[in-house]
């Protein structure tokens, strides 16, 4: 028998990490190059569709995330999640992610609250990052992969247009490309349909991976099932990889049949928030591809749960992205992370992706981008850039 005092000591000379306590957090609502959505009532440039968050802490270690929401709300959602922030830990992103959910419930689960959380909840994970010198990824459990391929996300247009915005961006050297919105189901003409499509897939090749978008959580989108049924089918023809947002986003019956019958893979769930929302369309099979967008959903910490879930399912995980260069980080980091993902969304052309960051992303000769591997996302919000987007970007740095 050995005594207490004989027994093996745990390593007391072992790596302790600092005491990080949250002490401010700020916003930075995004105008001035906002990229056009294809929406019905178009945004302006001048618009607020995106905004960052900044949280700030007592270890002088500050972490970076991104919210899909127009920037007054954002900032009236935080000064709301402040008084629940301050003073808490900043290593511990799913407890005090799922704190702020706890406590506003009554709020309006999965609104405007819910979607800055997010932008929090990305910071966070930034933050233990860089206090563990660690990239998200691996913090996440570990990196299946060290590239990912883009899909360079345009808005549809008149055929003949189609060549000329396609172009420029396979020239680039993307090899996938999503189309979607504009004239695409909305003018009641099939042969217009199909002849965008076509123009896309001689514009990009045989080679290259075609997505195509409806779009319909567009305001009063036109179409329903049987619309989308016949779409399926010639999409079918063009060796389009997924159908995306075919349907109204509450239209689950409708989903549900469009995937059993559809030749080619339903998309859909970006407007979905938080991991319950997502549930029912996973039990009852209505995406072969669950898209859930981690500025919107609840953060990176919501964003994984939801991946799991799909796995169990058999659905397959690929986030949307139609935010910012760090909602871009953030996929890639989930993209290392989840075993099955092997695409990411890259908005061609906009400003808040290509010239934000302290950091440009650029595509191997293959047509791949590679996931940081540095602490936390890996990369941060570029004080002279945001100038340019943000009216007071100097408060946006400052504890």
């Amino acid at each position: 028998m050995h005594s207490p005092a004989d027994r093996p000591q745990p390593n007391q000379s072992l790596a302790r990490l600092p005491r990080v306590r949250i002490t401010s957090i700020r916003v930075a609502p995004l105008r001035g190059e906002s990229p056009q959505g294809g929406w019905s009532h178009e945004i302006d440039e001048r618009d607020s569709v995106h905004a960052l968050i900044a949280v700030h802490t007592d270890a002088d270690i500050t972490g970076y995330g991104s919210v899909f929401t127009n920037g007054a709300l954002v900032e009236a959602a935080i000064a709301v999640l402040e008084p629940l922030l301050i003073g808490e830990t900043a290593l511990e992103p799913e407890r005090v992610s799922e704190k702020l959910h706890q406590n506003t419930f009554w709020m309006g689960r999965g609104g405007a609250i819910t979607h800055a959380i997010s932008g929090v909840d990305m910071a966070l994970w930034d933050i233990l990052g860089k206090a563990t010198g660690l990239p998200v990824g691996r913090l996440l459990g570990g990196r299946y992969r060290d590239r990912v391929k883009p899909y360079c996300s345009l808005l549809m247009d008149e055929p003949k247009r189609m060549a000329d915005i396609i172009g420029p961006n396979h020239e680039q050297g993307f090899r996938a490309f999503k189309i979607g919105w504009g004239p695409f189901g909305r003018r009641d003409d099939p042969r217009m349909d199909e002849a965008i499509i076509r123009a896309a897939r001689e514009a990009v090749g045989d080679s290259a991976s075609l997505f195509v978008d409806a779009g319909a959580s567009d305001a009063y989108w036109p179409n329903g099932l049987k619309w989308a049924l016949n779409t399926s089918q010639m999409l079918k023809d063009y060796a389009v990889a997924w159908f995306e947002e075919a349907l109204r986003p509450d239209a689950i019956d409708d989903f549900v049949e469009l995937r059993r019958a559809s030749p080619v893979p339903i998309a859909g769930g970006e407007v979905l928030t938080r991991r319950q929302s997502f549930t029912p369309y996973l039990v009852r099979g209505a995406f072969d591809i669950v898209q859930p967008d981690v500025t919107k959903v609840g953060g990176i910490s919501e964003q994984r749960r939801i991946a799991w879930m799909a796995q169990e399912f058999g659905v397959r995980y690929i986030g949307h992205g139609w935010n910012t260069a760090l909602g871009l980080a953030a996929d890639l980091q989930l993209a290392s992370a989840i075993f099955d993902c092997d695409l990411v969304e890259y908005i061609g052309g906009s400003a808040y992706v290509d010239r934000l960051a302290n950091t440009a992303f650029s595509l191997d000769d293959d047509g791949f981008l590679e996931i940081p591997d540095l602490p936390g996302l890996g990369i941060e919000p570029d004080r002279e850039r945001l100038a340019r987007y943000t009216p007071d970007a100097d408060r946006f740095f400052r504890p």
